[in-house]
């Protein structure tokens, strides 16, 4: 498929899930955000519904978000309904790795073996500082165990200024010890607490704080839809990347649909969320008329990040969670 700007659409985020058992600042308050009943939430044959739509648009790569994905009640059923629809080859999956250890025999087996796992710190107390949970030898445990299993690991790290800023080069040092891309994020304002005016880290403060300490760090060559701009160092069995999520510097390249786990779709991370398809196909449409309406919802795709920003409709949108976006 096609939008507006000739960008190739072929990749699609679910969230399955508004809750998560941590409770990253970033990502959401303290206390939480509050959760949408079950009943609001797409079913997994709702979702396997849209999953045959889209992949018969040629749509095949489909990443499962939350919240925490494995918090959701039966999520391997949805992987093995996705598994057996046999149109994407590529089925990934973003988790914070405290809940997924007794799963990994069966992710093997489905073949679904690329995985992003939320790390923002090396260490335990800034770990704990962070999620506002003391999960980080649990992390740490399923990280090892999906090594030895042979997984295809990203670390996604958001570089948080004055808080994780010097964890920046021990995560790189996991790319030089493993086979691990290691991601770093820059801040982005969903996370539940908006502070005006706040200082980002930005994607050029990350490079710079990286090549001053491993000066042959080269650039890779990348590929359409790549939101991280990927660079290797020599003798490392990994490599590192920089995702200039609020800087916004990759959208010329962008591929992908969001739905959240209540079925809105965002055409873009900033935008609020063009239709709910959740309420649409419980009117009764036909898969045709599914078929045509993510016709026309690609072709609304912004340009970039920064048009679908002018464009919300509400003051209170910036005040959005990520884990109610679905990452």
């Amino acid at each position: 498929m096609k939008d507006s700007f000739n960008r190739s659409i072929n990749y699609v985020r679910i969230g399955v899930t508004d809750r998560c058992n941590l409770r990253c600042f970033y990502c959401m308050p303290k206390e939480g955000v509050p959760y949408e009943p079950s009943a609001h939430l797409l079913s997994y044959e709702e979702i396997t519904r849209l999953l045959n739509v889209l992949g018969n648009l040629g749509f095949n790569k489909v990443r499962f978000t939350g919240g925490e994905p494995f918090l959701r009640k039966d999520f391997m059923t949805l992987l093995e309904k996705t598994y057996t629809l046999d149109q994407y080859p590529d089925i990934r999956i973003t988790t914070n790795g405290t809940l997924m250890t007794k799963q990994i025999p069966k992710l093997k087996e489905m073949g679904i073996t690329k995985l992003n796992l939320s790390l923002d710190s090396l260490d335990a107390k800034r770990f704990k500082k962070i999620t506002r949970r003391d999960d980080f030898d649990k992390v740490m445990s399923t990280f090892y165990t999906l090594l030895k299993e042979g997984f295809k690991l990203k670390i996604n790290a958001v570089v948080m200024n004055d808080i994780n800023t010097e964890d920046i080069i021990p995560l790189v040092g996991l790319a030089k010890q493993y086979p691990v891309s290691v991601r770093f994020i820059e801040e982005m304002p969903f996370n539940g607490g908006y502070k005006k005016n706040k200082t980002v880290f930005k994607a050029t403060d990350i490079y710079n704080t990286i090549i001053k300490k491993y000066p042959d760090f080269h650039k890779k060559e990348g590929k359409h839809g790549d939101t991280a701009t990927s660079y290797r160092i020599d003798g490392f069995l990994g490599d590192v990347g920089i995702i200039p999520a609020f800087s916004r510097t990759f959208c010329n390249t962008c591929n992908r649909l969001r739905i959240t786990a209540k079925g809105d779709i965002k055409s873009c991370l900033y935008d609020s969320g063009v239709f709910n398809i959740r309420d649409f196909m419980r009117s009764g449409v036909t898969d045709k008329e599914l078929t045509e309406k993510f016709v026309e919802l690609v072709k609304l795709k912004p340009e970039n990040g920064f048009v679908a920003e002018k464009m919300k409709n509400t003051k209170h949108d910036h005040l959005e969670s990520m884990s109610v976006i679905g990452g």
